[in-house]
């Protein structure tokens, strides 16, 4: 494979085409690359990454985008453990700089945010002040003294951040860069001289790197491919590589959205600029490239001379390693959901992964040893919770069984997006030799002295509301049967839990040509996608669909033709037409009892959660 072969870069050699991008990781301690951080990125240089970018390090102290954002005046001890750990690898480490301007918080620093006019944040509304000339020339020695400090730490290169959430993209862009001075009559003047100005500390014997905004999706004056090309073209004579990103503040989703926007976005941009930039310089993909196949492809097809897999790698740490063996089949797949990779928000989550919660946890979390004495252990349930504990079990050397009361292994996983995920996992517990017997109930009979995991899964929860004839069904039983298995007339989707699966539901029916309401507690459709960066977007997918919203109201009662809902606020009560209610709330655990539990039967479980959990109980059979 083209992927695993090595690429040199400014006089130094990568071991393979693949990149571990920078990225928000709330790892850090105060504002420092912490020794978390340290044991993430040594253990993607461990797994065959070529390039490891660390996160984007601010390089003046008016810039505090989030609370645990690196500063790169706190960085030099954490850079040099990254190089240490990661240089026996081969791996090559880059330092990401940077400044988020008007993107970032004024809530730390509690000082004005910079930018390069007074243009109020798309996001935060945040009116920033605009730049003048001490605060340019403080960003251009802030540049260059992160550089120093970065060289200090013996990193390989350092990467220049002009993308989605950068300072310099402000500069350059026309929806934000409205100047009457040298910086607006040449939009590209400032990432000029900060290239300049690292590069004269770099020398040439080290890599500058770009990540460069190349399409904000907003072509009325925003950065444009076309002038993405022109610029690019130039500035590939400074630069030893350049990564092709999208995105603004007017387009959030953009640079790193979910499932909804399918893998390989930016292909036909990033081949359009390696058109451009000529061989000069390196081009970099990126853009939800999470399979070998496809990061293969567009190597061998020219689109890049490298490729970005960082939420890959977060999955998978050990991607490009299993690549070299030939065996992507057993690479963990990335279902590109966002719940816990993307960290860039008030709850300061530590970054991790719903298919390999120990990314992030790489200090606690060791590898599963073998046992003292392998053990007969039953598993009941066939879910993500139990097929990851038979997974888990049977890799330590446990002889497993695995029983699921249905026809088909994966559970929930089964009724959702991410139901790759249950592929992989059935198809590892049957290479790893579990026992599998389907379409069975477990009696006690069954259990014969051996060591019992229950993961059981959830029974529906109580409705808080009268039914009054009408018919009621549960998610999950809808998206069993099958939409054209309904009753005819209007369906109302219930969801007082505000996750993603009353927003799905309710694109489905209305797909189908059904006339669907989704009812809501909550102020938006959805509120929690806001973890995941869809919730606009998936509110925008709704009204284009035709469903109709009824917001900050729950759902008082069910009768044979109509539902009765009243505002949580005002206790205005309206009657909508309804032939089908779909109840989108909490479950319950199943009741099984046992000692060993894990995923919903413990208690209503996100797919990290199950899987963790899985886990946990196959490390707790000794």
């Amino acid at each position: 494979m083209i992927l695993t072969t090595p690429v040199v870069l400014a006089g130094r050699t990568a071991p393979s085409r693949v990149m571990f991008g920078p990225h928000e990781t709330n790892l850090g301690r105060g504002r420092a690359i912490s020794l978390r951080h340290v044991a993430y990125y040594e253990r993607r240089a461990a797994g065959g990454a070529g390039v490891i970018v660390t996160e984007t390090a601010s390089v003046d102290t008016s810039d505090w985008p989030y609370e645990r954002a690196p500063l790169a005046a706190e960085c030099q001890p954490g850079w040099a453990a990254t190089v240490s750990a990661c240089r026996p690898h081969g791996t090559l480490v880059v330092a990401s700089l940077g400044h988020a301007g008007s993107q970032g918080s004024a809530a730390y620093s509690r000082t004005a945010l910079w930018a390069p006019s007074r243009v109020a944040d798309v996001a935060s509304r945040e009116l920033p002040m605009e730049m003048e000339e001490p605060e340019l020339d403080r960003l251009l020695q802030g540049f260059s003294f992160a550089t120093a400090i970065a060289m200090e730490s013996d990193v390989d290169g350092v990467e220049i951040d002009a993308g989605q959430h950068s300072l310099l993209r402000q500069f350059l862009s026309g929806l934000t860069n409205q100047r009457e001075d040298e910086y607006g009559a040449d939009r590209a003047l400032l990432l000029r001289e900060v290239l300049c100005a690292v590069r004269d500390i770099l020398g040439r014997d080290r890599i500058l790197g770009l990540r460069l905004s190349c399409d904000e999706l907003a072509p009325w004056a925003g950065i444009t491919p076309e002038h993405a090309a022109g610029l690019a073209a130039e500035l590939a004579k400074a630069v030893d590589y350049i990564t092709v990103v999208r995105g603004s503040a007017m387009s959030t989703s953009a640079t790193r959205p979910d499932f909804h926007t399918p893998s390989g976005f930016n292909i036909d941009l990033c081949r359009d600029i390696r058109s451009a930039v000529g061989g000069v310089a390196d081009v970099i993909l990126q853009g939800s490239i999470v399979g070998p196949d496809q990061a293969e492809w567009a190597l061998s097809s020219g689109v890049a001379d490298l490729v970005e897999m960082t939420r890959a790698q977060i999955a998978e740490p050990n991607l490009v390693a299993l690549c070299v063996k030939e065996e992507t089949e057993r690479v963990r797949p990335c279902v590109l959901c966002n719940q816990r990779c993307r960290v860039r928000d008030g709850r300061n989550a530590v970054v991790s992964c719903v298919v390999e919660p120990s990314s992030g946890y790489e200090t606690t979390d060791r590898p599963l040893a073998p046992p003292a004495a392998p053990r007969e252990v039953l598993v009941v349930g066939g879910g993500p919770a139990g097929l990851e504990a038979a997974r888990a079990l049977a890799d330590r050397g446990h002889q497993v069984e695995l029983v699921e009361r249905s026809e088909q292994l994966g559970g929930s996983l089964r009724l959702s997006p991410l139901e790759g995920f249950a592929d992989w996992l059935a198809s590892e517990v049957s290479r790893l030799g579990v026992k599998i017997r389907t379409g069975e109930a477990v009696t006690s009979a069954d259990f014969g002295g051996r060591t019992v995991v229950l993961a059981t899964g959830s029974v529906p929860g109580p409705r808080d509301y009268d039914i009054d004839g009408g018919q009621v069904l549960d998610v999950a039983d809808v998206l069993r049967a099958g939409l054209d298995a309904l009753p005819a007339g209007p369906v109302v989707v219930f969801d007082p839990v505000g996750d993603s699966v009353g927003a799905r539901i309710a694109e489905l029916l209305a797909s189908a040509g059904r006339d669907t309401t989704v009812v809501t507690r909550d102020a938006v459709v959805g509120t929690q996608l806001a973890v995941t960066g869809d919730l606009a977007d998936a509110n925008a997918r709704l009204h284009r669909a035709g469903v109709q919203l009824v917001k900050r109201s729950t759902l008082l009662a069910v009768r044979d033709a109509s539902v009765v809902v009243e505002h949580v606020l005002t206790g205005e009560k309206q009657e909508l037409a309804c032939g089908l209610v779909v109840h989108c709330g909490h479950r319950l655990p199943d009741v099984t009892p046992g000692e060993v539990r894990a995923g919903d039967c413990v208690a209503p479980r996100t797919l990290y959660e199950a899987v963790l959990e899985g886990r946990r109980a196959a490390q707790g059979v000794s």
